[in-house]
């Protein structure tokens, strides 16, 4: 029952739990559920006459569709149940009449839940109510008892097939104790025994269930009072991404099993943890800022086709990619960034009116989305569209790195490295990207050489002003040479007293600034890493790493003045 026969009925559904306001919703359920204990499995019904009594409105579309009464039935149960689970849950305690939840109404009738579901499509009407926290469906007491006096056959029969002789049930907990050794999971257990006995599985589990509530003392499983707390989800969390990382390793453990382990020892399902997982996963992609520049066309849905379309000339630039050679005079470092054609200005500006349309809709798709109850296919959406983000942004800075070699160049002094300048610049040209409106028709070239002269005129001078005071940079801080002219002992008790001094300097960093500068410059007698190790070595960026140093550099240097700590 999880996918619509009829599409007007599913464009219906997604209108409702999308526009429509909470009490307008819970009203349309219940005229929804009036509407399907009133169908007839042999007849069929007009859409507009379905819409009417779903929603009190009188629809133009579908005037020619008739659905047959078994298929509206299915739908209409979608319908309800979809709508139903788009409410705020009411806590069972503010509810206008008493209600009982699902467990309840099971023990009143001695039937399945299941059982009870198959009710829902005849017409028994449920709420969305919270109970410790969690959400639940609710039945009121007083379309219970209508329902019960409507089908009073139907109910007696549930109860006859659900029940169990004596023997039946010892024989069922014995089996699920066994099982439950041998580390099984309730739900696991129910399916193994049903499959044995010629049992439905949730009139197993509904047999278990009854015994631990019974006997809390020797319960077989045990409930877990509220819902998980962060902390055990973010475990979930990890450990579902450290199996991801070792599916591939033939001496791993199968994929699944430390998930199950898990499971069982927080007292939950499997199905349970990839809920919370997904919970984990949609508020941590949530949580990642959205910064783009906003156009009234990205909320004109005749446009939209026009801005997710290929970039112009597209043809052309990939056959320019595919032949595009450095110049000779360019140094072997910097020859990939010859290898991306330059942007004309239509290009740049369809490219730029993508990116941030495809932001757009990500901001919206976030404002939809409820952690709690994330689907994957929304989930998948958010990541296509970060991939999609991604995409154009890379091609925008790959196509302007030049612009930051030719600024780095003009600029380049005496004794310093390209290597620095050009990184340095990089990071203008990605915010620059960032915040360029092309909306104004300007050429993105201009804008990002001013955001890198301007960048490099306020660093530049810092790292001279730098260099004049330490002479050769971070080297004369750290390194305590020996001195021909002094004995040994002086050399090594000037050592000492450098190395006291660089470590009394470094205890002002915190503890991951503090091990990159030791590593990069070698500290302690080890050998210097590079920017690229350092980033493998705590699993970030080099270009990470080389921020941490530059900002760890700078504090020490501040530090270094306020003690007057002089060179070695």
């Amino acid at each position: 029952m999880s996918e619509f026969k009829y599409r007007p009925l599913k464009e219906l559904t997604e209108q409702q739990t999308r526009y429509a306001p909470p009490a307008r919703r819970q009203e349309q359920v219940a005229r929804a559920e009036k509407l399907l204990a009133e169908i007839d499995p042999a007849k069929s019904y007009p859409y507009q006459y379905v819409c009417f009594r779903v929603t009190d409105y009188r629809s133009d579309a579908h005037p020619d569709l008739l659905i047959p009464g078994d298929a509206l039935r299915h739908d209409l149960g979608l319908f309800i149940r979809r709508v139903e689970r788009s409410l705020p849950a009411v806590p069972l305690d503010q509810t206008v009449e008493p209600m009982l939840t699902l467990e309840e109404v099971s023990r009143q009738f001695n039937v399945s839940t299941k059982t009870i579901s198959r009710w829902r499509l005849r017409g028994l009407a449920a709420r969305r109510v919270k109970v410790n926290g969690r959400s639940q469906l609710g039945f009121p007491r007083s379309v219970i008892e209508k329902f019960v006096a409507e089908h009073r056959e139907l109910v007696e029969k549930g109860a006859r097939f659900s029940h169990l002789s004596d023997a039946e049930k010892d024989e069922i907990l014995r089996l699920a104790r066994e099982l439950r050794d041998c580390g099984g999971t309730l739900t696991d257990v129910s399916k193994r025994i049903a499959g044995r006995l010629g049992r439905s599985p949730e009139a197993i589990r509904y047999t278990i269930k009854n015994f631990d509530r019974a006997h809390p003392d020797t319960a077989l499983f045990p409930a877990v009072a509220g819902p998980l707390s962060d902390a055990a989800k973010e475990q979930v969390y990890t450990a579902k991404q450290q199996m991801d990382r070792t599916k591939d390793n033939k001496h791993a453990k199968p994929i699944g099993d430390n998930l199950t382990d898990l499971a069982t020892r927080l007292g939950r399902t499997r199905s349970s943890m990839y809920r919370v997982i997904n919970e984990v996963r949609a508020r941590a992609l949530i949580q990642q800022p959205i910064d783009y520049i906003y156009n009234p066309d990205f909320d004109d849905p005749a446009l939209a086709e026009a801005m997710l379309a290929e970039m112009p000339g597209q043809a052309e630039f990939d056959a320019k990619r595919q032949g595009k050679q450095a110049p000779r005079d360019v140094p072997p470092q910097m020859a990939h960034l010859y290898e991306w054609p330059l942007l004309n200005k239509e290009q740049e500006q369809h490219l730029f009116r993508k990116m941030n349309f495809l932001k757009h809709r990500l901001h919206k798709l976030k404002q939809g989305i409820d952690p709690a109850r994330a689907r994957v296919s929304e989930l998948r959406q958010v990541e296509e569209l970060q991939g999609g983000i991604k995409a154009v942004r890379d091609v925008l800075i790959s196509c302007n790195q030049r612009l930051v070699y030719a600024q780095a160049k003009q600029r380049l002094g005496p004794g310093e490295s390209i290597d620095d300048l050009v990184s340095d610049g990089n990071l203008s040209l990605m915010r620059a990207v960032e915040k360029f409106d092309y909306g104004r028709g300007n050429k993105f070239s201009t804008y990002a050489t001013w955001a890198i002269m301007k960048n490099f005129a306020r660093s530049i001078p810092d790292e001279k002003t730098h260099k004049q005071r330490y002479m050769t940079g971070h080297d004369e801080l750290f390194d305590a040479k020996a001195d021909a002219r002094t004995d040994e002992q002086e050399v090594l008790a000037a050592a000492d007293a450098a190395r006291a001094r660089v470590n009394r300097l470094l205890d002002h960093l915190d503890a991951r600034t503090r091990e990159v500068i030791r590593m990069r410059t070698g500290l302690d007698g080890s050998e210097e890493m590079t920017l690229e190790q350092i980033g493998q070595h705590f699993g970030i960026t080099k270009e990470r790493v080389r921020q941490i140093n530059v900002r760890g550099m700078k504090q020490l240097r501040e530090w270094a003045a306020k003690e007057n700590v002089d060179a070695p």
